[in-house]
């Protein structure tokens, strides 16, 4: 599966105007072929908006939610985009897949937060794996931070993730997980992973671009620089099915040895 990567911090606060970038990049993106859209973290708001996280958020089916569905479905791919998911009095930084007829697919709220400024203004998720199905795939969702802990991406690959979806906000100087970490993840799991990131300054955070798609040989099939790109490169099954038949990582886990670690 084409597989188009949007690195952009879109327009802090306002979620119109990220509506309008996501719509536009969506066109591209099809044109150039992509049976799948992914945005950073909290794309449809922007990070670094404070109190704003709450005033915007939404619930998974909220108006944000029907207009990304249209936009899904007038350019005929599948869209993963990062929002504040409103659910009562609780906030969550949630990332939902959007098939291409529109339909919502997979809901997923980020499990590891990280550092102050988030543990104020989100409550964690508990389902540390989420998929659906889309052609030829089988897609997991993570979200940034989520990705750094290994057991994590573990879990998907047991539970037979091909394809993993990390919206990102990832700050100077953290760029070694988009450099180094996430290639490696792809390679120790055996599957792909799609790993987008904001960029530029918002806020007092400096976000650091390098988004990856990276393959399950370790090696980046697309790489983002510093600026607001849009990246697209294959998601391929027949590869994956080669690469996982040749590593035996998977296979040669010893479960019972590894009791102690939780």
């Amino acid at each position: 599966m084409r597989t188009a990567l949007l690195q952009s911090s879109g327009r802090p606060g306002s979620v119109a105007a990220n509506l309008d970038v996501l719509d536009a990049a969506a066109g591209r993106a099809a044109a150039a072929g992509a049976g799948l859209l992914v945005t950073p973290e909290l794309f449809l708001t922007g990070y670094a908006i404070g109190a704003g996280l709450a005033r915007l958020a939404e619930p998974a089916d909220g108006d944000a939610a029907d207009a990304i569905a249209a936009t899904a479905t007038r350019h005929g791919l599948a869209v993963a985009y990062g929002y504040p998911e409103r659910d009562g009095d609780r906030v969550h930084n949630s990332v939902q897949l959007v098939a291409a007829d529109g339909t919502r697919l997979a809901n997923y709220r980020k499990t590891h937060l990280y550092g102050r400024y988030e543990r104020d203004h989100f409550t964690p998720g508990d389902r540390p794996v989420v998929q659906a199905e889309l052609p030829g795939l089988t897609v997991g969702l993570l979200i940034c931070y989520d990705v750094e802990f290994p057991e994590n991406v573990r879990a998907h690959a047991l539970a037979g993730t091909d394809l993993l979806l990390v919206p990102t906000a990832q700050p100077h100087p953290f760029q070694f997980v988009a450099e180094s970490l996430v290639p490696v993840r792809a390679f120790e799991n055996q599957l792909y992973v799609a790993y987008v990131n904001r960029v530029g300054a918002e806020g007092g955070f400096e976000f650091v671009g390098r988004s990856v798609l990276a393959g399950p040989d370790g090696v980046a099939r697309a790489r983002a620089g510093r600026a607001e790109e849009l990246v697209l490169a294959d998601a391929d099954p027949v590869l994956l099915t080669a690469s996982r038949a040749a590593n035996p990582y998977l296979a040669d886990r010893r479960p019972g040895l590894y009791g102690s670690l939780i």
